[in-house]
């Protein structure tokens, strides 16, 4: 598969961003607004830590920059050069976009807060992440994901629920924060389309994974006073796991009285199906635990497929434990092309990750595969000096 084409297309077609953002969350949510058809322009000083770290053939390349900066240009600049800062400011005038993840500090001894660029570009949406809100006493702190993950409540899930405070083992704060930028962005280019006018988004880190872990673990804290715990109680269980099936991991999970007696009746136990736990419709909060257990003793009696064509029947939950090291054979994810091979011009056949989302009218869809550093900066500084976009 060739991914080289630069016919620009999908819903963003005709927006310009402009990606003056480091690591994962700013870039991941520019690479999506490329995914969905924008014309990306990233900005990169000359030592981007993204770049930095393991790569297999180019510095430079590593796996997390050809991960979250595809669909981009790069033009690279140095914000402290007079001339540089100069072209940037000019570059930054043609974007309807801008989405940055400097600290406000940075960001104003550099003339590129919001006021600055507003009083010459009214008209831009200026979307600006970073750990902690700017009107709170963390301010101004380094901020990473598992500071995000300790800040927003999510290691005391884990802690509760584990008994250990581990961090989640993905850069969960960095991605959920990268999807609230990209929602937020556009929800202010429908009201710009509406009335003319931009505006400065603030996305913090923290705010932002605190509101996505409350969702469901408020709970009793819901109703003040309080009418119970915090903590998702299903998610909390003991039982909340995946279980070994006779050739791999599962995840099974009856949710009702009726999935847990079909599943047991399959598994060749009447007994447990004939359980008085799960003779009604609903489950006991008490026999949740011991009950899953009980499944957990009945998976390894059946291959992963059985069960899934059983738990398929009868409408039981039920997924095969996806391995990452055998991801691109998985037939689903062959099947929808998450993990095709590509050429990427300096890299060779790499794996790209697939658009997760599919429009009836306006597909997106990957035109260009990471860049170089500063891949495209005559290109970008000839467009510019020509006065085009």
């Amino acid at each position: 598969m060739d991914a080289t084409t630069e016919t620009a297309g999908g819903p963003l077609a005709g927006v310009r961003v402009i990606d003056l953002s480091t690591v994962v969350m700013g870039p991941y949510a520019a690479q999506i607004m490329g995914d969905l058809g924008a014309d990306v322009i990233k900005i990169e000083s000359p030592s981007d830590t993204i770049r930095a770290g393991r790569y297999r053939t180019t510095p430079g390349m590593t796996p997390l920059h050809l991960n979250v900066n595809r669909n981009k240009r790069s033009v690279s600049l140095n914000l402290k050069d007079d001339a540089d800062h100069a072209r940037a400011l000019a570059l930054i005038g043609t974007a309807d976009v801008l989405i940055t993840n400097m600290r406000p500090g940075p960001l104003a001894r550099l003339g590129l807060t919001y006021a600055d660029l507003a009083a010459h570009h009214p008209g831009l949406v200026y979307a600006h992440a970073q750990g902690f809100r700017s009107d709170s006493e963390r301010a101004g702190h380094a901020a990473y994901d598992e500071t995000v993950q300790a800040s927003s409540g999510l290691v005391d899930i884990a802690h509760r629920a584990l008994g250990r405070p581990v961090y989640l083992p993905t850069i969960i704060g960095d991605k959920v924060a990268g999807l609230t930028i990209v929602h937020s962005v556009l929800a202010a280019l429908l009201h710009r389309d509406r009335t003319g006018q931009g505006q400065h988004i603030e996305i913090p880190m923290t705010d932002t994974l605190l509101a996505f872990n409350l969702v469901e673990h408020l709970s009793g804290h819901v109703y003040e006073p309080p009418a119970g715990a915090t903590g998702f109680p299903l998610s909390m269980k003991r039982g909340h796991r995946a279980v070994p099936t006779a050739d791999g991991l599962a995840c099974i999970v009856p949710y009702n009285a009726a999935n847990f007696r079909d599943f047991f009746a399959a598994a060749g136990r009447p007994d447990l199906a004939e359980d008085p736990r799960v003779a009604g419709t609903v489950i006991d909060d008490a026999d949740v635990d011991p009950l899953m257990d009980l499944v957990a003793d009945c998976a390894p009696g059946l291959t992963t497929q059985a069960w899934e064509e059983i738990c398929a029947k009868h409408s039981i939950p039920m997924a095969p434990v996806l391995e990452l090291d055998r991801a691109a054979d998985d037939p689903y994810v062959r099947d929808g092309h998450l993990l095709d091979v590509v050429e990427h011009p300096s890299e060779g056949p790499i794996r790209s990750i697939g658009l997760p989302v599919r429009f009836s009218a306006t597909p997106g869809t990957v035109r260009r595969l990471a860049p170089l550093p500063g891949q495209h900066t005559t290109e970008i500084l000839d467009e510019l000096a020509a006065g085009g976009r």
